[in-house]
């Protein structure tokens, strides 16, 4: 893009003002919408529908007081917001709002740089923003705040990968990794198989398993319910921003709404068309107006936030073995084996034989593996452990253990005996 300085700066401005107010807005929304889920109001006081509340909260942030501990690593416990906060805004640098428009008698894209490897650009900024969670754990010289670095590492980069594995099939049909390039391809994208079905084809239809993988992974990286792990209150307090407060916290703060709505961005951008409006709204020609793209792009990111909100709102939180197995032996082999699909009938569609008996050789392998996916080499189911005889010892490992259903500590079995034992009291007697 060739846009002049002036230009740039105004965009600049618009988007940290955009991100600015829509942080207030999702914080609002998210209110509003988990008290509908539980049956309650949610913020009505202050300010129309309870408007008010979400800057009320943002004004208390900035002008109360912003304590540090003495033990903190004071450099480090300062750069830590910075670098979240700033990966936060950053990412949005090559999000397409919308196509080609006229401002002030200057051509350009509703976009603030359109670059040739612009989603590998979306992954190392969101790879960056990993430091900031981390040092806040490292440099607060807390557990709590340790132990809740340590899993947001883990957490960010085990999903990281299914994540960026997901979107190399989007590179693989697009042919591209423009994130405009990739929103263009979209208008006329076709069905596998060269099958069109008269439709616009979004790459969520087409790459299915690709979506569901990004989507679940998307949940994991920003640390949200039921994945929110690094932050569990019942366990770790809240985790790597235990020791934050004021401005510093209210970073934090912002930067997990920010990187909520970026990834939606990216799924919008990548799997829901981006700035295109819906079908059959594309048939009508005054709704594929360039200056309505930002309208069709905030709808599509905004119910992904909803998405978010639903799940905070109605799924309990994850144990983390089980999460992290989700991760490594669920997503990241069906991103690699879906990879494997897209890109052997992609060399097949190159070459023209996706025709004929290879088209139907084609359909009958994809539904054969579907099947032995879904049905075959399943797990039997374990056999129940025998329960262990004789008397239970607790330090037989070396270390106290707690007796499983039915075991009985062998000090405890003479009293629990004559508790059972033992007549019950009558009124008039002594108890």
């Amino acid at each position: 893009m060739n846009d002049p300085w002036w230009l740039v700066l105004i965009k600049v401005v618009v988007l940290f003002v955009v991100l600015l107010v829509w942080t207030i807005f999702n914080v609002w929304y998210e209110r509003r919408l988990v008290g509908k889920m539980q049956h309650r109001l949610g913020p009505i006081m202050n300010g129309p529908f309870g408007l008010g509340q979400a800057l009320a909260d943002g004004m208390k942030l900035l002008i109360k007081e912003d304590f540090m501990p003495s033990m903190v690593d004071r450099v480090l416990f300062t750069i830590a917001p910075m670098i979240a906060g700033t990966a936060a805004f950053t990412a949005w640098a090559v999000i397409p709002f919308g196509g080609k428009v006229t401002m002030f008698g200057v051509d350009t894209y509703l976009q603030l740089a359109d670059l040739p490897v612009g989603v590998l650009v979306l992954l190392a900024v969101t790879s960056v923003g990993i430091y900031g969670f981390v040092l806040a754990g490292w440099s607060s010289n807390s557990p709590y705040s340790l132990l809740g670095g340590l899993r947001s590492s883990a957490q960010m980069i085990s999903y990281e990968i299914a994540m960026g594995l997901a979107l190399v099939s989007v590179f693989l049909y697009a042919g591209s990794m423009s994130t405009h390039d990739i929103v263009e391809a979209q208008r006329t994208a076709l069905m596998p198989f060269n099958l069109n079905i008269g439709l616009q084809s979004w790459y969520w239809l087409l790459l299915l398993p690709s979506f569901v993988v990004y989507v679940i992974s998307m949940v994991g990286e920003t640390n949200r319910a039921p994945f929110d792990l690094p932050e569990a209150e019942s366990e770790l307090v809240s985790g790597y921003i235990t020791e934050y407060s004021g401005f510093r916290y209210a970073v934090y703060f912002l930067a997990e709404y920010i990187n909520m709505a970026t990834v939606s961005a990216i799924a919008t951008t990548l799997f829901v068309g981006g700035y295109l409006p819906p079908w059959p709204l594309t048939l009508i020609e005054p709704l594929n107006n360039a200056w309505l793209g930002p309208i069709w792009f905030v709808i599509k990111v905004q119910l992904f936030i909803s998405l978010f909100v639903w799940l905070r709102g109605t799924l309990p939180r994850f144990r983390y073995d089980q999460f992290m197995k989700l991760g490594w032996k669920g997503l990241i082999p069906v991103s690699l084996v879906w990879i494997v699909v897209v890109a052997t009938f992609q060399s097949l569609r190159a070459n023209n034989l996706l025709q004929g008996p290879f088209l139907w050789g084609g359909i009958i392998i994809v539904l054969l593996a579907i099947v032995a996916i879904l049905f075959i080499g399943e797990k039997p189911e374990p056999e129940p452990e025998p329960e262990p005889e004789g008397p239970f010892d607790a330090f037989a490992g070396g270390y106290p253990v707690p007796p499983m259903p039915g075991q009985v500590l062998p000090e405890m079995q003479g009293v629990v005996t004559s508790t059972a034992e033992a007549p019950r009291a009558g009124a008039g007697e002594e108890q």
